[in-house]
């Protein structure tokens, strides 16, 4: 069935970005818009500094509810930092596996350090379906 594909044949080109110092409601507009579950956070020069899911904004709106404060501060604040990223040319199955490995709905795609693209887990189950009505 599927063997061995590039991952740069099936990424999501142009994912949708966000700066550390955006708002989180920016975040939460873009995601709703967008219909993703997810942003990635880049720097002015398109370098990943982390990802925004859906999970942490609803993290900085409890905690600002909780506060009782009205501002619910920046992306920086809530934003995960340490990203598992996979490279332009990595192999779609070994991606695919070390997400469901480690439970990640998303993995952010790099070439030479800038984000050129995402995988989710959405897009490889297209990529298998595609595969599959192939080979009927």
């Amino acid at each position: 069935m599927l063997r061995s594909v590039d991952l740069s044949d099936y990424m999501l080109r142009n994912p949708v970005t966000v700066t550390a110092d955006e708002n989180v409601f920016v975040a939460i507009n873009l995601i709703v818009e967008e219909k993703v579950s997810g942003v990635c956070v880049v720097d002015s020069g398109g370098t990943l500094l982390g990802v925004l899911s859906e999970l942490d904004c609803l993290r900085a709106i409890l905690g600002a509810t909780y506060n009782e404060h009205g501002d619910v501060g920046n992306v920086a604040d809530y934003m995960t930092k340490e990203v598992d990223c996979c490279e332009l040319h990595a192999d779609l199955v070994d991606v695919a596996a070390d997400m469901i490995k480690k439970g990640h709905r998303r993995r952010p795609v790099l070439d030479h350090g800038k984000l050129v693209g995402q995988i989710t887990c959405r897009k490889l189950l297209s990529v298998v379906s595609q595969f599959s009505h192939s080979k009927s």
